[in-house]
């Protein structure tokens, strides 16, 4: 086998470090394209026995977005394994404890069949804000685009690109804001 060939096959088996930033995502629609890396589901090589996925780094998991009335009526459910341990907390009860635990939950839910899943799941780094470890940014190399566009809010935008702007239309002199 040529030096060429060779390197290529280390490329393909190689565990590639991925980031996806979690601001006004869905964790259920996330969690989807989250699986895909986590078990190797994007590569030509994929096999349900083979164990090729890819390490994920979720940021901004405190700024999660759920559908609807999803944080007061989506429950969670938790069992401690002892009589009596089960116990439902609902979305936003859970997400005031720990901002991780939703973005955990759904992508363990999105791989059931996965006989690997808890396995899987080591290699899924989820941090609240921005604030990653140096060690863990070092190694990520590609970032997974985000499903939903982050807008940006008016406060954000300079005033100078704000006067840019084209008008709408001009208010008379007498107009009076109430």
């Amino acid at each position: 086998m040529s030096a060429a060939k060779r390197v290529q096959q280390w490329a393909a088996f190689a565990r590639t470090w991925h980031i996806f930033d979690c601001k006004w995502q869905d964790p259920y629609d996330s969690a989807n394209i989250i699986k895909k890396y986590l078990m190797g589901l994007h590569k030509p090589i994929y096999h349900p026995m083979n164990d090729c996925g890819d390490v994920v780094v979720c940021i901004n998991s405190k700024e999660i977005a759920l559908r609807g009335d999803e944080w007061r009526k989506r429950a969670y459910f938790h069992h401690t394994g002892y009589p009596g341990g089960a116990s439902w907390t609902l979305a936003w009860e859970l997400h005031n404890k720990d901002p991780t635990l939703i973005i955990k939950k759904a992508v363990y839910r999105s791989m059931k069949g996965n006989l690997q899943r808890r396995h899987t799941m080591e290699r899924l780094f989820i941090y609240p804000g921005q604030e990653v470890p140096q060690d863990v940014m070092q190694n990520v190399t590609n970032q997974i685009r985000q499903l939903r566009l982050v807008p940006t809010r008016l406060d954000q935008i300079p005033e100078e690109v704000a006067k840019t702007y084209p008008k709408v239309m001009d208010y008379p002199e007498d107009y009076v804001l109430k």
